[in-house]
């Protein structure tokens, strides 16, 4: 009996076999092993609601214009540098946040790159850093076992859960990083990345969330999701090329926004902290990145970070980037405890 070609593909795909299908271009990943994290009985959310919400200082949000770059420094401190792509006929879709407290303690950093549009990075550009602060806090005011990763945990969920109530279409992948009394909590849900520079030598300190991935890849079938690769990318339901986000209503059963989440102490050797959208890291490695900044802010007098943005939005642009590029650069010594 002769079997159609539609047949024999729909038997390949409930058997649980997938095409092979090299990407375009090999991306850094980290070497890092995260299934570890998913395995871990998690606690109960916290209830944000029973404890007073503390005057945010943590989150500026900046509105990115539709059809210009956007630069903003703070001298010694953090340089931010977004390009628009070059496909000119969609607006600006990347957005920031960045926050220095008055005694220079705390700091909150933050790349949001939408998706479907602009409104799901706005919307977390805006409140991200406060639901993320206002866990902390709750968590502090005395709940059992707390620490940052579990506060910043339920700030990304908070966020998510209010950006879905508000009926908007469209998500964002989200790094961000938050610097108190000398320790350093890097997370990110999506492919922005975070990577740190350790005496010239550069380590991502996040992992890229792609439908592919062995635990991902898991996770979306257990729940019947189906991850098929087109044209070298690996998509969700065909549609979209990352596992977790922030909004993605219609497909929130597979892509979660619970973020991970990685937390150091900031040492001597520890010289910045580059958080970017994949508009950079699809076309510059972590270590030419490193390579890049180091001579405009290590041994040099007056240390500018806001020429080093821009050269490696430069520098992924003439590699061929046609995304948007946000880059911010955050002098970690700063920092030092």
């Amino acid at each position: 009996m002769q079997v159609s070609k539609d047949q024999e593909e729909k038997k390949k795909h409930t058997a649980g076999l997938t095409v092979a299908c090299s990407p375009r271009k090999p991306r850094e990943r980290s070497s890092r092993p995260f299934s570890e994290a998913l395995r871990r009985k998690r606690p109960p959310m916290l209830n944000l609601e029973l404890f007073p919400r503390p005057s945010p200082w943590c989150n500026v949000p900046v509105k990115t214009p539709k059809d210009e770059d956007v630069e903003a420094e703070k001298d010694g401190v953090y340089s931010v540098y977004c390009k628009r792509g070059r496909r000119r006929f969609m607006a600006m879709e990347d957005r920031y946040s960045a926050a220095v407290d008055l005694d220079g303690s705390k700091a909150f950093f933050g790349v949001y790159d939408g998706h479907g549009g602009s409104k799901a990075a706005e919307f977390a550009a805006k409140n991200l850093g406060n639901n993320i602060e206002a866990a902390v806090e709750a968590a502090r005011s005395g709940e059992e076992g707390y620490s940052v990763e579990r506060a910043i945990r339920e700030g990304y969920l908070k966020t998510d859960e209010e950006f879905l109530k508000e009926g908007l279409t469209g998500g964002a992948c989200c790094v961000t990083a938050l610097i108190s009394n000398g320790e350093l909590a890097v997370s990110n849900a999506g492919d922005c990345r975070a990577v740190i520079s350790r005496a010239g030598v550069a380590e991502a300190l996040t992992t890229d969330h792609s439908p592919n991935q062995e635990n991902e890849l898991q996770r979306i079938r257990a729940s019947g999701g189906y991850v098929d690769c087109c044209n070298g990318v690996w998509r969700i339901q065909w549609t979209l090329a990352v596992s977790r986000a922030i909004g993605d209503e219609y497909l929130k059963k597979w892509v979660i926004a619970e973020p991970e989440t990685r937390t150091l102490k900031i040492k001597p050797e520890s010289e910045f902290l580059i958080l970017a959208s994949d508009g950079l890291w699809d076309k510059v490695t972590n270590q030419e990145a490193v390579d890049v900044v180091r001579p405009y802010c290590i041994g040099v007098e007056n240390p500018k970070t806001l020429p080093a943005c821009k050269k490696l939005a430069e520098i992924s642009s003439a590699k061929g980037s046609l995304d948007d590029i946000s880059v911010i650069i955050i002098q970690l010594q700063q920092f030092v405890a």
